[in-house]
C-alpha cells in the first residue's frame, strides 16, 4: 500500500482530531477537464475528458449504526444522516456524499452478499469550487470508493460512475450526464478518456501536449459556476424536446443535420441541435488528430467548440469569451470554455514559449475591465482516476 504523502497524513491527523480515532484509510478522486465534447453526454454522445492532479480526498472509517457522518475541511457544517434516508432531507455540499451513500446502500448486496452501510468521513479538496472542474463528481467518487472499500463491497468502476451520476440526479437535483463521474473513476495518466455516453464504452487516447512543445492552460475565470441553477436543466429539456420532435432517441442519432434543422420551427431548438451534432463530430476529429500525433492541430477544434457553445448553445459568459479571444490574439492555438456553462473555467492550448505572453494578455484584459484576476492552474497533466492512497 502506498505511503501517504504529508498532505494525506495531515488529513488523517485532522480526522483523528475531529473524531477521536484514526481513519481506516484515505481515498482520492480527481476533478476533470473536458478537452472537448460539451453538453453531448446527456444527449448520449461522445466526450473526451481527462482527470486532473487536483481532486477530493476522503479519510474515513466504517460504522455499523446505519449512519453517515460527513465533515469537510472547506466547510463549517457537519451532517449526520441515515443511509436509508430519502432525497431532499440533506442540502448543500453534504447532499453529494450522503446521496452517494444512500444510492450505494439501495444498490444492494454485491456478488458476495456484502452491502454498503454507514461511515464517518472527513473530506479535503484542492480543487477550486465553482470552477467547472467537477468538484462535485470528485466528492461523489471519493465517497464511493471509500465506502466500498470499508464494507468490502465489489462494484466495477464503470458501475460506480453510473451510481454516482444517479446520486447527483436524485439526491442533489442536478440532471447531469455520466461524463464527470466517468472521468473521475476511469481516467488513466497521460491520456484523455474517450467515452461513448450511450454504450458506456471507453478507450484511452494519448494526450501529452508537453511532448509536442505545447501547454494546455486551465484558467479559472473566477465567475462562479453553479449547476443547480435552472439554465443547465433548461438546456437539457430543450435537447430532449428537439429529439422528441425529430423522432430520435437522442440528438446523437441525427445523421442529416440540414434535414433535421428544417423540421424544427423554433430557432432555439435549431441552435441547440446544431451544437450537439457538430460537437460530436469535433470529438471524433480531435481523437483522430491526437492518435495521429497532431496535437497542435486540435486548437482550431477547441475554438470552434467555444464559438458553438457561445452562439448556438448560449452558455458562455463574458470572462470566458474575453479569455479565449485574448489568448488567440496573443498566439495561442485555440481555447474554449469548459463545463456546464455560465461560469467556471476555460482551457487554452498554446506553444509553451508563448504561454507567458498569453497569460499576460488575459491578465491585462481582466484588469482593464476591473474584473477579479483569473487563476491559472499550474499542474494540469492528465492523471489517474479514483484510488486508495493509504
Amino acid at each position: 500500500m502506498p505511503t501517504p504523502s504529508p498532505v494525506h497524513a495531515g488529513l488523517a491527523a485532522a480526522f483523528a482530531d475531529a473524531f477521536g480515532h484514526a481513519p481506516e484509510g484515505v481515498w482520492r478522486a480527481p476533478g476533470r477537464v473536458n478537452l472537448i465534447g460539451e453538453h453531448t453526454d446527456y444527449n448520449e454522445g461522445l466526450v473526451l475528458p481527462f482527470a486532473l492532479p487536483l481532486g477530493v480526498s476522503a479519510a474515513a472509517s466504517r460504522r455499523d449504526d446505519g449512519l453517515v457522518e460527513v465533515r469537510s475541511l472547506q466547510a463549517d457544517t457537519a451532517v449526520t444522516a441515515s443511509v436509508s434516508g430519502t432525497p431532499g432531507d440533506v442540502e448543500g455540499w453534504a447532499a453529494y456524499p450522503v446521496g452517494m451513500a444512500r444510492v450505494l446502500h439501495e444498490h444492494g448486496p454485491d456478488g458476495h452478499g456484502r452491502k454498503v452501510g454507514g461511515a464517518t468521513l472527513l473530506f479535503d479538496s484542492d480543487l477550486p469550487q465553482g470552477a467547472g472542474l467537477s468538484s462535485s463528481a470528485a466528492l461523489e467518487c471519493a465517497t464511493a470508493i471509500a465506502l466500498c472499500d470499508l464494507h468490502g463491497v465489489e462494484i466495477a468502476p464503470a458501475e460506480l460512475a453510473r451510481l454516482a451520476q444517479r446520486a447527483e440526479n436524485e439526491h442533489v437535483g442536478v440532471p447531469s450526464g455520466i461524463m464527470d463521474q466517468s472521468a473521475s473513476m476511469l481516467s488513466s495518466a497521460g491520456s484523455a478518456l474517450l467515452l461513448d455516453c450511450r454504450t458506456g464504452l471507453t478507450s484511452d487516447v494519448p494526450f501529452a501536449p508537453q511532448d509536442a512543445g505545447l501547454t494546455l492552460m486551465v484558467i479559472d475565470t473566477r465567475a462562479t459556476h453553479e449547476l443547480t441553477g435552472g439554465e443547465y436543466g433548461q438546456r437539457r429539456a430543450e435537447c430532449e424536446r428537439a429529439a422528441e420532435i425529430l423522432g430520435v432517441p437522442a440528438l446523437r442519432d441525427i445523421k442529416d443535420l440540414p434535414a433535421a434543422l428544417a423540421q424544427l420551427d423554433e430557432p432555439v431548438l435549431r441552435r441547440r441541435v446544431q451544437h450537439v451534432v457538430t460537437e460530436n463530430h469535433r470529438v471524433e476529429a480531435t481523437v483522430g488528430l491526437l492518435r495521429a500525433g497532431a496535437v497542435a492541430e486540435i486548437g482550431g477544434l477547441l475554438l470552434a467548440s467555444h464559438m458553438s457553445l457561445r452562439d448556438q448553445f448560449e452558455i458562455s459568459w463574458p470572462e470566458a469569451n474575453v479569455a479565449v479571444d485574448e489568448a488567440v490574439r496573443a498566439g495561442a492555438r485555440g481555447g474554449r470554455m469548459v463545463g456546464g456553462g455560465f461560469g467556471g473555467s476555460v482551457i487554452v492550448l498554446t506553444h509553451t514559449e508563448r504561454a507567458d505572453r498569453v497569460r499576460d494578455a488575459i491578465n491585462a484584459a481582466y484588469e482593464s475591465r476591473s474584473w477579479t484576476p483569473p487563476v491559472f492552474l499550474t499542474d494540469t497533466a492528465p492523471s489517474q482516476g479514483a484510488r486508495r492512497l493509504s
